[in-house]
């Protein structure tokens, strides 16, 4: 990010870092041979993360393709996209999923896999236990207290001899999320002229770069009370904006002229819009005008199967769907009439106006002018000569400074909401009330081994000071002379990549933690060979029916017999 010195403080700008459409990528002929590599794939709230679990070193040993993760549900047509090798992906795909899985969740991802994909096998395991295995490999297996924050919540994990402690977990529903709509509040309440600029996006780039944790939170908002730590300690991020709004010398008929152009400008483009859409829509509907036809010459196959590329269900949304469409082109053809019409009177109305002018009047009034200068020099020889001073024209008001957002306590508070979730109207306990609450779940001899192991990971965990905040809380929650070690991950964000990458180069070649088609086949979708980064599997356990004894049902025969027919009531 590119800052700028200034008096009073550090102006940043915001990149503004623009979409960008994801590049297709070539496998290299080293994650076929001698067998199909897996495909490991960090599938997260943030981000998702896809990339080759390859021993040969050509193989970049990290994510190949990094993209927001989006959820969105198509209109119209079906479509999709992913990758396929002649209509199937013959890789094992190892992929993340979130703590506590519910059961129908895995179920339609392995039907997807499954039978959408043709994967071969298939393994799932949680993203924070991959990013721990990662950075702890060596000293596995081992008992760990594990804190993940991500994107939408954060997670208190206990880990005991290597293993997920699945029922004494706890989930905070807070996160990088909530964060950067707390803050686009509290900025879009401080500047009410900028409301539109401060988006999410511009939130969650400040989140990352210029928030940090209070190691005390009071302690601190009292050091930003001093002037000078603020003037020291305040971060100005310079929102975008345009010089030419200083001034201008235009005059007022070119001002006209200006907008004139610009109106006509925009007028061509929404010509060209609804020619375009127009054009669309006449396509559309000869295309459902055909298959309409088919109907009505009976050819039911070719109907019904055109129904389905069309993602229809009945002749009726067909025809409802013609009508609509045949509205839209009829009012389309009206707007690009009327456009039409209100261009021509435009044209007509814009011829320029001719003035009469009295030419012995100009005569007169330069005959005039000429006059008053020739007294000038008789009142310049009178007045003493006096220096003009040089003066500047000052601007009314500095328009970057305008366009700059002052970053003081907000730079503390909004990461604040993790260990006081009340700072936005949550009732939900903290990090440390959630840590000390899982704690006590254990006996003293298991609290003391989880606590030498308090592992911090998720991208939620890179605020700068989270780590000696955790310390100063466990500090104060254990008992007295009693230890406790921190650790960060190396990166929290790629960790668990590594972590699934790591895993699936080890047991590669084992049937420990795989689910293979021939599972899921008998077993279900919801299925899960458990291994030592994934969830803890609970079947689904139906209660069986008692059977139903003639005692009774004796007493439904007797009364359906008393009843008899309701005709014979009539």
């Amino acid at each position: 990010m590119a800052m700028a010195a200034v008096a009073g403080g550090l102006v940043f700008q915001f990149r503004d870092a623009r979409w960008l459409s994801d590049p297709v990528l070539g496998p290299s002929p080293a994650v076929r041979t001698p067998q199909p590599v897996p495909l490991v794939i960090d599938n997260g709230s943030f981000q998702a993360r896809a990339g080759w679990a390859c021993p040969d070193p050509e193989v970049p040993g990290e994510p190949l393709l990094r993209f927001r993760s989006l959820a969105a549900r198509s209109r119209g047509a079906r479509g999709g996209a992913g990758a396929e090798t002649q209509g199937c992906v013959d890789h094992p795909v190892v992929l993340t999923e979130a703590v506590c899985n519910p059961l129908y969740s895995r179920q339609m991802m392995s039907e997807l896999l499954f039978e959408c994909y043709q994967v071969p096998k298939v393994s799932y395991g949680v993203d924070s236990m991959y990013s721990f295995h990662h950075n702890r490999r060596q000293e596995w297996p081992c008992n760990s207290l594990i804190v993940a924050s991500g994107y939408q919540c954060t997670h208190i994990l206990p880990v005991l001899e290597g293993r997920l402690d699945a029922k004494n977990c706890k989930r905070i529903n807070l996160g990088g999320c909530q964060a950067a709509v707390y803050l686009q509040r509290l900025l879009q309440l401080k500047y009410p002229g900028h409301f539109a600029a401060i988006t999410l996006s511009r939130m969650e780039e400040i989140l990352h770069e210029h928030s940090y944790i209070a190691e005390d939170y009071i302690e601190e908002l009292q050091k930003w009370r001093s002037p000078e730590y603020y003037e020291n300690n305040v971060h100005k991020m310079q929102l975008p904006f345009s010089s030419k709004l200083l001034g201008s010398t235009l005059t007022s008929e070119e001002k006209q002229e200006r907008r004139q152009q610009q109106l006509r400008r925009l007028q061509e483009l929404n010509a060209r819009r609804r020619e375009e859409k127009l054009q669309l829509d006449q396509e559309r509907l000869d295309r459902l005008l055909y298959v309409q036809e088919l109907l009505e010459d009976g050819q039911m196959d070719q109907f019904h199967k055109a129904l389905v590329e069309l993602n229809m269900d009945s002749a009726e949304e067909l025809q409802s769907y013609i009508h609509k469409l045949s509205l839209a082109i009829e009012q389309t053809k009206q707007k690009i009439l009327q456009a039409e019409v209100s261009i021509e009177v435009d044209v007509v109305d814009s011829k320029p106006e001719t003035l009469d002018l009295d030419p012995l009047g100009s005569e007169q009034s330069l005959e005039d002018v000429e006059s008053i200068h020739e007294f000038e020099p008789l009142f310049a020889e009178d007045q003493p000569e006096v220096e003009k001073p040089v003066t500047t024209v000052e601007p009314v008001f500095n328009l970057a400074e305008y366009h700059q957002l002052f970053l003081g306590t907000e730079r503390i508070r909004v990461p604040e909401i993790l260990f006081q979730p009340s700072l936005i109207g949550e009732e939900q306990a903290g990090i440390a009330e959630t840590m000390q609450y899982v704690l006590d779940r254990y006996p003293k001899e298991q609290q003391a081994l989880l606590v030498q192991n308090v592992f911090l990971t998720g991208g939620n965990t890179m605020y700068p000071g989270l780590k000696a905040r955790i310390q100063k809380e466990l500090l104060e929650m254990r008992p007295f002379q009693s230890s406790f070690q921190v650790h960060l991950a190396s990166n929290p964000i790629l960790d668990a990549w590594y972590g699934a990458r790591d895993w699936a180069l080890e047991y590669v070649n084992h049937e420990e933690g795989w689910i293979t088609r021939k599972d899921y086949e008998e077993k279900g979708g919801e299925y899960l060979k458990e291994h030592c980064a994934s969830n803890v599997y609970v079947p689904i356990r139906l209660p069986k029916q008692a059977p139903r004894t003639t005692e009774a049902l004796a007493p439904t025969k007797v009364l359906a017999a008393s009843v008899g027919n309701p005709c014979d009531l009539a």
